[in-house]
């Protein structure tokens, strides 16, 4: 556990925060910049939810490939896309697993901070 001398000083080391902000940018979206992309048709969509709390209601554009399935469906999926994971909320860590494994293969990725309820209940944007 850092000391509070540490992290006091690491707060003024603007060096390291440009770092830690740049890769935040770099791999995380929150909903706005998420449907901006998706009218450009700049990402793909991944939720990794369970079938049924997808076909429930998910944000339009959005494939489901469950977490479970992920491995056995990366053929489905292209290295030249970069693919947004979205998954239940901020809690929910299935978004950051699903993107681990497809950085480890190879795919470009961010991650939908605050997953779908986000979408949903903060932001209010539609879903399908």
């Amino acid at each position: 556990m850092p000391t509070n001398e540490y992290v006091q000083k690491l707060r003024h080391d603007t060096k390291e925060a440009n770092k830690f902000f740049a890769k935040k940018l770099a791999y995380t979206l929150g909903p706005v910049e998420l449907g901006e992309m998706l009218e450009q048709n700049k990402v793909k969509l991944l939720d990794v939810r369970k079938k049924a709390d997808y076909e429930e209601s998910h944000i339009p554009q959005a494939i489901n490939i469950e977490y479970a399935q992920l491995k056995e469906s990366l053929h489905m999926l292209s290295r030249s896309d970069i693919h947004v994971v979205c998954c239940y909320n901020q809690q929910c860590h299935l978004g950051a697993r699903a993107a681990f494994v497809l950085t480890e293969n190879g795919f470009a990725t961010m991650e939908l901070e605050g997953g779908f309820k986000v979408w949903k209940e903060d932001f209010k944007f539609p879903t399908v």
